[in-house]
């Protein structure tokens, strides 16, 4: 199946369907090869102005996000801050789709691959959950780029990327276990010394997720072998109500740290960190910084730096030196995970406390400490 290649029933009018769902590609952007996709940031004069010429955008880039969509301070969000860079510094033009359920991600593959107007040069697959999708997209349009964050497809024509997300989980464990274990006050929350008890917060329960988990287990025995960690699964990226009674049931029970992997699901773990005094950890976006309104007690974010395999993976394409059929993994070495400490609370944490999670990144970079993938 040649992209180029109209295809009957799947040409403008099925390339507009797209619309009905936030930010997807419009009739009118189908119907000019010059046109620039809807930017479901509002923003469409100013994307025009700014990646199309005369000769038009230097790419077109189709984004597949992952379920829970764009607005969730977190993973999609950072996702997007990947191709807005691309936009501003590279002249390329994208178009965006949020789906709402798994089965959708085929239909929104396939759609930006069949496109002839414009032809889309990559098409950004966001998150694990689009993996089984993509195995089977791909073959089908072997002329088209395709790039996938957090799984591996292995087809000529898909660029991989994946992280270590168990390496900066251990490194906010440890942080965790160590402060859970002191007198700490600052913000709207405290710890006390005779604490032994911390949280994890996920999404859905899978392999991936339970990386997440994993580490930050690791990194909390790794501080204190007497700090216990509940664990929950709320079974949802986007249900931010689940999420805080999860994490109320978890400080009311002798928490006070709760780490989240669980997308806009941790907006509830932070309504219940302040609610209840106590404090939180985010993911993949610095969230002291995309949830300022919780800042005070967001004590650190474990960062997933996903915007730079979005950036990266454009970056190739416009160079014409798309990496397709390769997998780059990204850990603490390559700076792709990082333990980043909350705007208000960062300075109030004890230098020593930071010294001694400096010294377990380096630990891990040398390989002089082994981080597990799945919870021992």
């Amino acid at each position: 199946m040649d992209r180029r290649t109209f295809i009957k029933g799947t040409g403008v009018a099925g390339i507009a369907g797209l619309a009905g769902c936030t930010g997807g590609p419009t009739q009118e952007a189908t119907e000019s090869a010059t046109d620039t996709p809807t930017d479901s940031g509002g923003d469409m004069e100013d994307t025009e102005t700014e990646t199309t010429t005369e000769s038009g955008p230097a790419a077109n880039v189709g984004m597949v996000y992952a379920l829970g969509g764009l607005g969730d301070k977190s993973f999609n969000d950072a996702a997007k801050r990947g191709v807005v860079q691309a936009e501003e510094e590279l002249g390329i033009a994208y178009a965006e789709v949020q789906p709402e359920a798994s089965e959708e991600f085929p239909q929104f593959q396939r759609r930006y691959a069949q496109s002839t107007d414009p032809n889309y040069d990559l098409v950004c697959c966001i998150g694990f959950a689009q993996q089984s999708a993509l195995a089977e997209t791909a073959p089908g349009f072997s002329d088209q780029n395709f790039m996938l964050v957090d799984a591996v497809v292995d087809e000529p024509n898909v660029a991989n990327y994946v992280f270590r997300e168990e390496e900066g989980s251990f490194q906010v464990g440890h942080l965790a276990g160590l402060m859970t274990t002191r007198s700490f006050d600052a913000g709207s929350g405290e710890t006390q010394s005779d604490s032994t008890n911390v949280g994890f917060v996920g999404g859905v329960d899978a392999p991936l997720i339970r990386k997440f988990q994993a580490g930050f287990e690791a990194g909390v025995n790794y501080a204190n072998s007497d700090v216990d960690v509940s664990t929950a699964y709320a079974g949802s990226f986007s249900d931010s109500a689940q999420g805080k009674e999860i994490a109320t049931s978890m400080y009311q029970s002798g928490a006070d740290i709760v780490y989240h992997a669980a997308g806009a699901t941790g907006l509830g773990v932070f309504q219940a960190a302040k609610e209840q005094g106590k404090y939180a950890i985010g993911v993949d976006s610095d969230q002291s910084l995309t949830e300022p309104n919780f800042a005070d007690v967001i004590m650190a974010s474990m960062v997933k730096r996903v915007e730079t395999p979005v950036y990266e993976s454009i970056e190739n394409v416009v160079n014409d030196d798309f990496n397709g059929g390769s997998t780059t993994t990204l850990g603490l070495e390559e700076d792709g995970v990082a333990c980043v400490y909350g705007d208000q609370l960062g300075s109030a944490i004890p230098q020593d406390v930071k010294d001694a999670v400096a010294e377990t990144r380096e630990g891990i970079i040398s390989g002089d400490i082994d981080v597990p993938t799945e919870p021992q």
